[in-house]
């Protein structure tokens, strides 16, 4: 299920380890990864300061976009929970004022969607 929930654009956790390994050159003097998420090529990372997203672009995967998003800039979020036949959970994130949500990302039931709730309520309601 791994394979088939990735190729359907679900994220999966993926460990500091790994996060710090790949994109530690990304972060701030005091800036500490606190979770990160993979969707295919593409990632995403809650840090103590703001949430990086890792946008691999091309067929090639040679260029890449790295996004960063102050928790400050985040006027609200959703989350929406996996149910019985919809095996995804689904988090809502809007930038600003915007009508629409700036970024939606699916995550497979191997994910806490509570544990990402909780830590963008953490920063964004300092």
């Amino acid at each position: 299920m791994g394979l088939f929930s990735a190729i359907l654009g679900n994220a999966g956790a993926v460990s500091q380890e790994e996060l710090i390994k790949k994109y530690g050159q990304l972060l701030t003097d005091g800036e500490e990864i606190e979770l990160g998420f993979k969707l295919l090529r593409d990632t995403f990372i809650f840090t103590n300061k703001r949430l990086i997203l890792v946008d691999i672009q091309g067929l090639t995967g040679s260029k890449t976009e790295y996004k960063s998003i102050t928790y400050k800039s985040i006027s609200r979020f959703s989350i929406e929970t996996a149910g019985t036949f919809d095996l995804d959970a689904e988090l809502k994130i809007w930038i600003s004022s915007e009508a629409q949500p700036s970024i939606k990302k699916q995550f497979n039931k191997s994910v806490n969607v509570y544990d990402v709730q909780k830590v963008l309520a953490h920063h964004v309601l300092k």
